[in-house]
């Protein structure tokens, strides 16, 4: 796949939330092991327009493409989208161990192989492989000390990285966080930063992102989206987060929180 070739196309995507028009003739597009960033204020569409792109709300008009395919029509090309949703709810009784959440992740490659050969077939080889993989994502993303703990027991920061660990178990070509850095502190925001650019340019992932945050997307990010239900301006940080654009995307108010980062 080149870098030419756009890893998602989205082109006139409108959503309405009931009768409120949410996200209007919304139209972008990312390549191959960019990091864009979607920022606005709140009740701008962000999460709504991440949402509709992923399929996961319906959207009232527009076409979105994932690798060359309409969203409807991904099959398997499904698994190669990973999701961080910015909150992850799930009952903390529940008993089900960090190795084992990242394990629902796995996806295992599919080869065609001869009828004569499938009885011969190893069924531990498949469950070592998945181990393997479970080990490699969580120690990629510095959690692999949690391996045994219950997932109703980490931190807002430990759930993240845990997540961020079952999206880099299988193979993906495209990251989607929302918000994922909500109730996590500076320096954890920051680090956590720091570990998804090393991955993405391991993984040649293509990375979109809604944040809040405008001093790490102008840090980390290779293009921003500002977005007020519309498309405000686009561009490289430099350009998209100039005063004047900040302005116009969060007028009438803006004030910029500014993190000091030791």
């Amino acid at each position: 796949m080149t870098n030419d070739f756009p890893i998602l196309k989205v082109e006139g995507l409108t959503v309405y939330q009931n009768s409120y028009l949410a996200v209007r003739d919304v139209s972008f597009e990312l390549f191959l092991g960019t990091n864009t960033a979607i920022v606005g204020p709140n009740g701008a569409g962000k999460s709504t327009l991440v949402q509709a792109v992923l399929d996961l709300i319906p959207r009232s008009a527009g076409k979105i493409e994932i690798l060359g395919r309409p969203i409807t029509r991904l099959g398997n090309l499904r698994h190669q989208l990973g999701y961080m949703p910015q909150n992850f709810i799930f009952d903390r009784s529940f008993p089900i161990s960090v190795s084992e959440l990242v394990g629902l992740g796995w996806v295992k490659e599919r080869k065609i192989r001869p009828l004569h050969t499938l009885a011969k077939r190893n069924f531990g080889e498949a469950s070592r492989e998945k181990s393997a993989a479970v080990a490699e994502a969580l120690r990629r993303s510095d959690a692999y000390h949690l391996r045994n703990q219950a997932i109703g027991t980490l931190s807002g920061g430990q759930l993240k990285r845990v997540l961020l660990a079952y999206c880099l178990v299988t193979p993906r070509k495209l990251l989607v966080l929302d918000e994922a850095f909500a109730g996590v502190d500076v320096q954890g925001t920051a680090d956590f930063y720091t570990l998804l650019n090393e991955l993405k340019q391991e993984e040649g992932w293509t990375v979109l992102q809604v944040s809040h945050d405008i001093d790490m997307v102008s840090r980390y990010c290779d293009r921003v989206i500002c977005l007020n239900q519309t498309i405000v301006c686009t561009g490289v940080p430099e350009v998209a987060l100039s005063p004047q654009n900040l302005l116009a995307t969060y007028s009438p108010v803006f004030r910029r929180y500014q993190h000091h980062h030791h």
